[in-house]
């Protein structure tokens, strides 16, 4: 095999209302200023799409979206949640967490790798953290970009790639401030935490080129994963393009994950390598939720690009839409469709891509100006 394909998403929400329609619900209990129990969520949800049974199986979240995560060759998400039973929450207002004992459920959908440096991963303090990656581990499931101390939290996880022999697949994650990150949340020596980018400048890639030439060995390829950004809104402020164009060609990665905003936004393919800027939400409690409904927040995206073994280059992306609907992932229709085509198409032209819908299929089609 030449070439490989990865199934990457954006936030994958497991906790709160989530967590409840699970077979292991955590106990209920929140600490926000207007919503004392979790199942607040599950009602507002059923409320705005129908009934949802409990308790559900593993797979009922991944929903339609599964059949396609599988034909990948790695799965990686952001996971936007603590997988802990620990009661030691952070007086931050918005806390998630799931059971540890519903950790089946990233297992259901086969994913390799759980980035967890994002701003909520230490929802229940740095006891949650721990049986976090306690629990990742047990299960089988590779973590980057928090850890036990630094050095952890900084070291990229790696996939093995089939065939046996052939290769890795590194995943370096960042965490930045302007996804909300709290500073004191940063990893150091022997301080459990988040591998807390400081700043975006030339001398922060140049460190992380240093760690990625450590790390690789032939036939490896490596991703950065970066939770940055408001959790609305299209704009993307020139020093993040500037730091993803200098992650490519300066520390070598063949794509650029981000994430943080709760939709998805514009995307960018850079001397054949490619950009996500915000992947947007792929799993959440927030249906019934009022407010940017402009944005369309209850549309996830499924981006699955292939790259070459041999130089990670870009060869193809492929963008597999659904609806969250009743806490899975639905099958949109025509209109959900042609919506998130038009919108991406307008936030992706300004970086040179344009994106298209694909008939028959219900997948969206991204190719480059002049291409079919």
């Amino acid at each position: 095999m030449d070439t490989i394909t990865l199934a990457l998403t954006g936030d994958v929400m497991l906790g709160r209302g989530v967590d409840q329609i699970l077979p292991h619900p955590s106990e209920p209990t929140l600490h926000e200023p207007h919503v004392r129990s979790a199942l607040t969520y599950v009602a507002l949800a059923e409320r705005a799409n129908g009934p949802i049974p409990r308790p559900v199986g593993f797979a009922y979240v991944w929903g339609d979206a599964l059949e396609t995560m599988r034909q990948a060759d790695a799965r990686i998400v952001n996971l936007e949640t603590s997988v802990t039973t620990s009661e030691a929450f952070e007086p931050k207002g918005i806390n998630y967490r799931m059971h540890p004992d519903n950790v089946g459920c990233l297992r259901a959908a086969g994913i390799e790798c759980c980035v967890l440096a994002n701003n909520h991963v230490l929802d229940w303090g740095v006891a949650g953290l721990l049986e976090t990656l306690e629990t990742l581990e047990r299960a089988g499931v590779h973590t980057a970009g928090a850890g036990r101390d630094l050095a952890q939290a900084a070291a990229p996880a790696a996939i093995a790639l089939a065939p046996a022999g052939s290769g890795r697949l590194l995943v370096f994650a960042y965490g930045s401030p302007t996804s909300g990150i709290p500073p004191d949340w940063a990893a150091g020596p022997g301080r459990p935490g988040v591998h807390l980018l400081r700043d975006l400048s030339d001398a922060t890639v140049a460190r992380i080129a240093e760690a990625v030439r450590a790390a690789r060995r032939p036939g490896d390829i490596a991703i950065a994963s970066i939770h940055w950004g408001p959790n609305w809104g299209y704009d993307i402020p020139p020093a993040f393009r500037r730091f993803a164009h200098a992650l490519l060609d300066q520390a070598g990665f063949a794509l650029v994950h981000g994430h943080s905003s709760h939709h998805a936004q514009g995307l960018e393919i850079h001397r054949n390598r490619l950009i996500l800027y915000g992947a947007g939400d792929f799993l959440n409690d927030y249906e019934g939720i009022g407010g940017y409904e402009e944005f369309r927040g209850d549309l996830a995206v499924l981006y699955l690009p292939r790259l070459s073994r041999a130089t990670g280059e870009l060869l193809g992306l492929t963008l597999a839409p659904f609806r969250i609907g009743r806490m899975r992932l639905n099958r949109p229709a025509a209109d959900d469709v042609r919506w998130l085509a038009e919108r991406l198409d307008r936030e992706s032209r300004r970086f040179g891509v344009r994106v298209r819908a694909e008939g028959g299929h219900g997948h969206l089609l991204v190719a480059r100006p002049g291409e079919g």
